[in-house]
């Protein structure tokens, strides 16, 4: 599921399923992304630029945009740049997996990927991958 939200110059592309709740979009720019209103992005609460450079630091990558103009021709977005393999760990948080990725499941299904988020605090219920449970637990790096 995909949700979408336009200013006419963009188009705000959000992936529920892929959001890991970091709220960095929210303490960044609470204008336009506040979980507490319906809908929860208001794309008019600043200017483009502003939207864009918050989209760029969704570490998820849930939230992504698109040049309207750009919409019938190939869309280049920060999700799409060709990029080698990039491991990260979120401080108190997940791993995330960067790159073009194959991974196999327990029964060999083999499915490709440009990014995951990996389990580190052992309580998520979707196993390999991160749940957001990290926070529910209070989930910290070990000093």
């Amino acid at each position: 599921m995909e949700k979408k939200y336009t200013n006419g110059e963009i188009t705000v592309v959000w992936k529920p399923a892929t959001c890991i709740h970091s709220a960095i979009c929210f303490k960044g720019l609470h204008t336009v992304f506040n979980p507490n209103k319906r809908p929860w992005v208001t794309i008019e609460g600043a200017d483009t630029e502003k939207i864009i450079a918050q989209i760029n630091q969704c570490p998820s990558k849930a939230l992504s945009f698109y040049w309207n103009e750009a919409k019938n021709e190939e869309i280049i977005t920060q999700n799409n740049i060709a990029m080698e393999t990039k491991i990260e760990i979120i401080p108190n948080g997940p791993i995330m997996v960067e790159g073009k990725l194959k991974i196999k499941d327990a029964q060999g299904v083999e499915i490709e990927k440009e990014k995951v988020f990996l389990c580190r605090c052992g309580a998520s219920s979707k196993k390999p991958y991160c749940d957001g449970t990290h926070k529910k637990i209070a989930f910290k790096d070990a000093d």
